[in-house]
């Protein structure tokens, strides 16, 4: 599964001190999946496990793009956006949870966090189809517009699993926007279930820890600066455990009839998103919710998702577009996660 938000905001940081992954004692295993690249730190396990933790890790995220995937057509999520009926299929208990998620997120944003916006990320490109050779005309806009919304498609609960049923035929979800979240919080899960409890697992700009690194100091991560530096950090966390996840508009995109157009689509208006807000970091306590959260703040714009954050008592850490350089807007939850500068 490729995902429609691609980038990666978030560098992780094992900690502050010079030191090399080996002399740390500290297991990498990464690699790339569903698009993107995965990374899991583990501190104080014996390299002899390598092999078999990569074989269980490896085999969980194809697990997971075989359910998410929509470029693959014998997914789950393809099957049922190829499918034309109203009748209720069934699904994973892991995908029922990432659809409830996303759909409640969905409504407290007003729609603007919208899986069901698959038929205008194919029409301007960012799906599985190709990028269009002009831009689309309004005719076609509405058409897609017209086979989203999220009243249209509900999960549910069976005495024998769950469900997930849509009433337009031509529905198309995408799960793209809390791909990577849900993959991070499985790698977690799968990690602990090793008996190992010091940990950082990422999925693209999805990441979570636990505990400690092997120097007995937090896990930090940093955010990026919203330029095409990948080494350009914005500021550093503490995530005390929770998860975190970053949507950006400045990597994802392409050019066409003279214009930058974002993956990021506005479900409202039905074109990429042109305000300037670039970057959108939440931290919550799973990576699903976080990756849920950011995206939808992310369409929004800077005042409506502030407004939002401090509403739900979100930790939120938004970068504005403001001239030449960069502004900063955060929630005091997200304070309280920011590490000082040393």
């Amino acid at each position: 599964m490729r995902l429609t938000c691609v980038i990666v905001g978030i560098t992780l940081l094992a900690s502050c001190d010079n030191v090399t992954e080996k002399t740390r004692n500290t297991l990498v295993i990464e690699g790339k999946t569903m698009g993107t690249f995965y990374r899991v730190s583990l501190a104080g396990v014996d390299n002899r496990r390598e092999a078999a933790l990569r074989q269980q890790i490896e085999a969980q995220l194809a697990e997971d793009d075989h359910q998410l995937s929509t470029y693959k057509e014998d997914s789950v999520l393809s099957q049922f956006n190829q499918y034309q009926g109203n009748v209720p299929q069934p699904i994973s208990a892991g995908m029922a949870d990432a659809i409830v998620t996303s759909l409640r997120i969905g409504q407290k944003t007003s729609g603007a966090m919208d899986i069901t916006v698959g038929p205008l990320v194919n029409l301007w490109g960012f799906g599985p189809k190709k990028q269009p050779i002009k831009t689309p005309s309004d005719a076609q806009i509405d058409a897609a517009r017209g086979e989203i919304g999220l009243q249209h498609l509900k999960v549910i609960q069976q005495g024998d699993g769950q469900y997930l049923q849509k009433d337009l035929p031509g529905m198309y979800v995408d799960l793209s926007t809390v791909g990577e979240g849900y993959a991070t919080d499985h790698l977690a899960r799968l990690i602990e279930s090793n008996g190992i409890s010091n940990y950082l697992v990422s999925v693209g700009g999805a990441v979570v820890s636990r505990g400690d690194n092997a120097k007995g100091k937090p896990w930090q991560v940093a955010i990026q600066k919203p330029t095409d530096k990948e080494t350009a950090v914005q500021a550093i966390v503490d995530l005390q455990g929770m998860g975190i996840s970053t949507s950006g508009s400045y990597s994802n995109y392409y050019e066409l009839d003279g214009k930058r157009l974002s993956h990021i689509i506005d479900p409202a208006t039905g074109h990429p998103i042109t305000h300037k807000l670039v970057s959108a970091t939440v931290i919550a306590p799973t990576a699903l919710e976080a990756d849920g959260w950011d995206t939808g703040l992310m369409v929004l714009g800077t005042k409506k998702a502030m407004a939002l954050a401090e509403k739900e008592h979100l930790a939120v850490y938004l970068i504005t577009k403001k001239g030449d350089s960069f502004e900063v807007h955060m929630t005091p939850q997200f304070k309280a996660y920011l590490k000082a500068p040393e």
